[in-house]
Parts: C-alpha cells; sequence; structure tokens
C-alpha cells in the first residue's frame, strides 16, 4: 500500500476543549487569530500525517470560520507538535497560502431520517426494505428549519456558490430546505428545487430562485451496500421530485453500486472521501457546501490528525449528529485545481521605476 506524507495544518475554535493548549506559552495572538474562542481561533500545524491511496498530501485541512477568507492571503500563527509532556512540538512559526489556493467547504450531515428513528431501537431495521432510500422525519424538518435559520442569521447563505448534495432523498431534502430559496408559488418561470410532499414531508415546494446551484455527486454518498436506506432510486425519479438539481454528474439511470450482499469496506469509503476532496479542489467556487452523511464524514475526515493529540484528533473526528454544520478550509498545496487569483493586482500600471530601496542604498 503506497502511502503520502505532508503537512496539515487545524484551526481550534474551541481552545477551552484542550487544556494542552491552555498550558502552552507559545500561543501567538494577532489581529487576525487571538485565542479567544469566540475569534478565529488556535491554528496547528502537525507534520510527518501519513494517507494512503491519495495524493491528498497536496492539501492543508483547516476547520474554521468563514471570516478566514477575508484576508488576501491566509496567514496563520502555528503550534508545532511535540513536547516532552504531551508530546507536542513548542516550536511556533508562521504559514502564509495564496488566497486563490483556497476553499470554505461547509460540511453538512442530513437531519433526522426515518431510518434513524427505527435503528435507534433495533440496529436490524438498517437491514429492512421499509427504509429504503429513507426520508425525513417531522422533527428532522424542524431541524432543517432551524439550521436555515442559522445559516440566513450568520451570513452564510449569501456566501455559498455551490451546494454539492450526495444523491439520496434525505440528503436532498435537507440540502434544498437549508440552503434553497422561499416557498415556490404558481408563475414561476423557474423550476422549483423540490416540488410539493417530497418524500411524504407535507412540506411545499422549495424556488430555486435566490440561492446558488445544486449538483448531485455520487462520490459523497454515504457507506454503500446491503442496507436499503443506501440504496438510491432512478435519476428520472429524483429529476421529477427535485427539477433545479443537477444530476449530469451521475452516469446511470439505476444505482448500480449499491449491491445488496456487499458493503463497501471502511477503507474503500475513506478512499472515496479523499476522492471527492480532490474533486472539490478543482471546482471554480470559493465556498462550497457539501451535505452527506454520518458514515461517509466520518470516514472521510479519519484521514487527518494521524499524529496529532489525541484530544485534537477526537474533535476532529467525532461522529457528526443530525443536521450538525462544520466550516472547514481546504488548502490547495499541490495546486490540483490551479485556479487564478480573482484579488491579486500587478501592479506598476503605468510602468515607472521601482528599484527597491535596499538595492537603491
Amino acid at each position: 500500500m503506497q502511502k503520502y506524507q505532508g503537512k496539515f495544518c487545524f484551526l481550534i475554535n474551541d481552545h477551552e476543549s484542550f487544556p494542552m493548549l491552555k498550558k502552552t506559552k507559545k500561543v501567538q495572538q494577532t489581529p487576525q487569530f487571538s485565542t479567544s474562542s469566540e475569534s478565529h481561533g488556535i491554528p496547528i500545524l502537525f507534520e510527518n500525517i501519513f494517507l494512503t491511496n491519495t495524493n491528498i498530501s497536496h492539501f492543508t485541512f483547516f476547520p474554521t470560520p468563514v471570516k478566514l477568507f477575508t484576508l488576501p492571503l491566509l496567514v496563520a500563527s502555528l503550534l508545532a507538535s511535540r513536547d516532552s509532556s504531551s508530546g507536542m512540538d513548542n516550536d511556533a512559526g508562521q504559514v502564509l497560502y495564496p488566497l486563490h489556493c483556497c476553499k470554505s467547504v461547509h460540511l453538512v450531515r442530513h437531519a433526522q431520517g426515518v431510518h434513524n428513528v427505527a435503528a435507534e431501537k433495533n440496529h436490524d431495521e438498517y437491514m429492512s426494505y421499509n427504509y429504503f432510500d429513507a426520508h425525513l422525519t417531522p422533527l428532522g424538518w424542524k431541524q432543517v428549519d432551524n439550521l436555515r435559520k442559522h445559516v440566513k442569521a450568520s451570513g452564510l447563505s449569501k456566501n455559498i456558490e455551490l451546494v454539492v448534495v450526495s444523491p439520496l432523498l434525505r440528503t436532498m431534502q435537507t440540502a434544498v430546505g437549508v440552503f434553497g430559496g422561499e416557498v415556490y408559488t404558481d408563475g414561476i418561470s423557474e423550476p422549483p428545487l423540490m416540488t410539493e410532499n417530497v418524500g411524504h414531508s407535507d412540506h411545499p415546494a422549495v424556488s430555486s430562485l435566490n440561492c446558488p446551484p445544486f449538483i448531485a455527486v455520487e462520490l459523497c454518498r454515504e457507506h454503500i451496500g446491503v442496507h436499503p436506506c443506501d440504496k438510491r432510486r432512478t435519476v428520472s425519479e429524483y429529476r421529477n421530485m427535485f427539477p433545479a438539481i443537477d444530476f449530469s454528474l451521475i452516469e446511470s439511470e439505476e444505482d448500480i453500486l449499491w449491491k445488496s450482499d456487499v458493503r463497501e469496506k471502511i477503507e474503500e469509503v475513506s478512499a472515496r472521501g479523499l476522492k471527492f476532496l480532490e474533486w472539490l479542489s478543482t471546482r471554480k467556487e470559493k465556498e462550497i457546501a457539501v451535505v452527506t452523511h454520518s458514515s461517509f464524514l466520518f470516514n472521510t475526515l479519519r484521514a487527518f490528525g494521524k499524529d496529532c493529540h489525541t484530544d485534537i484528533k477526537s474533535e476532529i473526528c467525532k461522529p457528526f449528529t443530525n443536521c450538525e454544520l462544520r466550516s472547514v478550509v481546504i488548502i490547495d498545496r499541490g495546486m490540483i485545481g490551479s485556479s487564478e487569483s480573482t484579488t491579486n493586482y500587478p501592479g506598476k500600471i503605468p510602468r515607472g521605476p521601482d528599484v527597491p530601496s535596499e538595492a537603491a542604498d
């Protein structure tokens, strides 16, 4: 198995959860980054992270608030790893990355589905075809409404340029409910994101106006196989339910990935997750919402933080609750996306002498 080695950075927003951080004297406060849990948090650099079956070493991964992207260059005060008491370094430094190499990604697990309720009582219910392509519960729709209020109140809804969603009913219901337009009414020329009463929801149709585009991507599906709740419908059925979602990246009408007797290995889910992150890096959009599933998120994020403090790894890799949102920054260190800056300015317009001061001396 081939391994890749690189540096990964994590921005810890809740430093009160980490006693190790409170003991150190090396935390540096700057106008952009302070140790206050209410501000931008503490960035931590970990070296020699090993990942498998991917060139993910091209990426730097930051859980972080959206406001980080107000900086022309991403600048972070870093705490490195290893000291005698906690296995962490005391060396502090700085790292700069061009803004055009960064993406802000907002990870969301779907709201409560009928399969979640059934399986909490009896795990064997995951095997039941009663929960084929499970839809949201009434409580799940309340969770959606509350997350929608949060993304609007925080200003997040104004910044998102693209919504990427797993092509299963519960994730598309969640994505449309959180990031979609207002209630769809007759006479609107554009097709709705979701028609009314999808998934026995009694939910009104949702407009595709005044919201980002939505695209369904199979790479971010839930752990595939055996469980009927994770089997998708035909693309034609989904297009009738969600007319304004783009399904063009789904290659087959039927679900050829799901097998009744074969379930994806954990390593395969992780490799698929890292491939998905690589695909995200090729997108032109800089701020993207991803609505997906608990096992997919857990097995993707567990690839990060291999050599860091156990408390920090636990924070990064802990399972998502229903309708939880976490914002992260992915830095494309290998220029996989190769995007050009939209904010850099070449200067010297009009041209004139510009000998550096030290050269002039």
